[in-house]
């Protein structure tokens, strides 16, 4: 992720207009951000590349380098030397196939349209922060650009950082201006994370053997804001408790490295001002988000007989996305984020085989089919010299009816409700 990347897509030009779908706020409703300016290096990328390798800086021994990766292939490694201890507590293959096959259609269908309702809300979310940065952008083209995003990030080596800068170029082409593409995947990043935080903070709580910790936990933070909130409103006081962190951002400015990166984030203020109308859809759009993706992990489960509450499914489902996250051995989290929701699922007493078979149909929906459909997005959005006409026009058609059914999914879930049309105002 921290290695130098090209995103697989032809560099926007100074001279190249934006799509024709794509349509720019009139000047009383635009910030001046929004403005289209030219492309420069920097530009290039959502955050600023650093020009060269500082020579002062020592460099590390090739162990510490590779420190982590050594430690995830060792665990690995090790799993495998002990495959024949317990190669006898493997799920039987017929048995998860014959699971599988004869799944319920109805839960099926819902898997289905939980994951389009995930997705769909990832992408409402993006075009409501470009809508509240001055662009609007048409909503095909937002479900493709996500869609692509995602492909790109779970599947490529150094996938993540691809995909930031395929989303940013993305943007830059649709008329967004460099500060405004570079504010919306950074306030995107943080609000869904956020929203992740606090769905998975709810299923701890609702959790009774995992309630005291996490009540614990939160106290915490809790006390901390009934103290501090009242002496805030004192301006000694206030002067006491915030010069540490006045000390920690002159500091990150002074900084070489951190300051560039301090400088776009400090943008994101000037460049997005969102009313408590967007708030308020962007919150809703991004706890939709993770809601649809656990219910769609739910309904493969129930498709195969699997007796579990919602609650045991989302704690399954951040368990999983943590162990994705700890051991990246494979794009998308493969192999440790399936082992570890079948390992959860059979803790919340299920059979190994029919979790084994509810966890490969959630993920041929929500991996493997997100996946083909984002590589199709891709290749309509990407403007190739070496594609013919003919092939490139084919494509454009076929994603264009694949986004238009996508859409049509989303728009049977219960988000499309979040008002998300902003009335037209004039922003400061």
């Amino acid at each position: 992720m921290h290695e130098t990347v090209t995103a697989p897509v032809r560099p926007p030009s100074d001279a190249e207009p934006p799509p024709a779908d794509i349509k720019p706020l009139s000047a009383s409703a635009a910030p001046p951000s929004a403005s289209t300016a030219p492309l420069s290096a920097d530009a290039e990328s959502p955050f600023p590349l650093p020009g060269g390798h500082d020579d002062r800086a020592a460099p590390r021994p090739w162990w510490r380098r590779k420190a982590g990766l050594l430690v995830q292939w060792a665990l690995v490694l090790g799993a495998l030397a002990a495959f024949p201890l317990y190669r006898d507590e493997l799920p039987d293959l017929g048995a998860i196939w014959s699971a599988a096959a004869h799944a319920d259609p109805g839960w099926l269908t819902m898997v289905v349209l939980a994951v389009a309702g995930s997705m769909g809300a990832f992408a409402r979310l993006q075009r409501r922060l470009l809508r509240v940065g001055g662009l609007r952008m048409p909503l095909r083209r937002a479900f493709a650009i996500t869609y692509a995003g995602n492909a790109l990030s779970t599947t490529l080596p150094a996938g993540p950082a691809v995909s930031v800068v395929y989303t940013f170029r993305q943007f830059r082409r649709g008329g967004a201006s460099a500060p405004l593409a570079t504010a919306v995947i950074l306030a995107g990043g943080v609000i869904t994370t956020s929203a992740y935080s606090l769905v998975g903070l709810l299923a701890l709580l609702a959790d009774p053997h995992a309630r005291g910790p996490a009540l614990t936990a939160l106290a915490v933070p809790l006390v901390l804001a009934v103290l501090l909130v009242p002496a805030l409103r004192r301006p000694r006081a206030r002067a006491v408790l915030t010069a540490p962190l006045r000390r920690a951002h002159r500091w990150a400015l002074a900084h070489p490295r951190i300051a560039p990166y301090a400088e776009r984030l400090a943008g994101v203020r000037a460049v997005l001002r969102p009313t408590r109308r967007d708030w308020a859809a962007l919150a809703a759009l991004a706890l939709l988000n993770w809601v649809f993706d656990i219910l769609a992990l739910l309904a493969a489960a129930n498709a195969v007989g699997i007796e579990v509450s919602p609650n045991g499914v989302a704690l399954t489902y951040f368990a999983a996305q943590a162990a994705g996250s700890a051991l990246p051995l494979l794009p998308g989290g493969l192999g440790a984020i399936e082992g570890s929701m079948a390992a959860s699922l059979v803790a919340f007493g299920a059979a190994l085989s029919p979790a084994a078979a509810a966890v490969g149909l959630y993920r041929l929906v929500s991996y493997w089919a997100v996946v083909a459909v984002g590589w199709l997005a891709w290749a309509t959005l990407h403007e190739h010299a070496r594609l013919g006409a003919r092939l490139k026009s084919r494509l454009a058609a076929a994603g264009g009816l694949l986004m238009d059914g996508m859409m049509a999914f989303a728009f049977v879930t219960p988000y499309t409700t979040v008002p998300l049309h902003a009335p037209e105002a004039r922003r400061p």
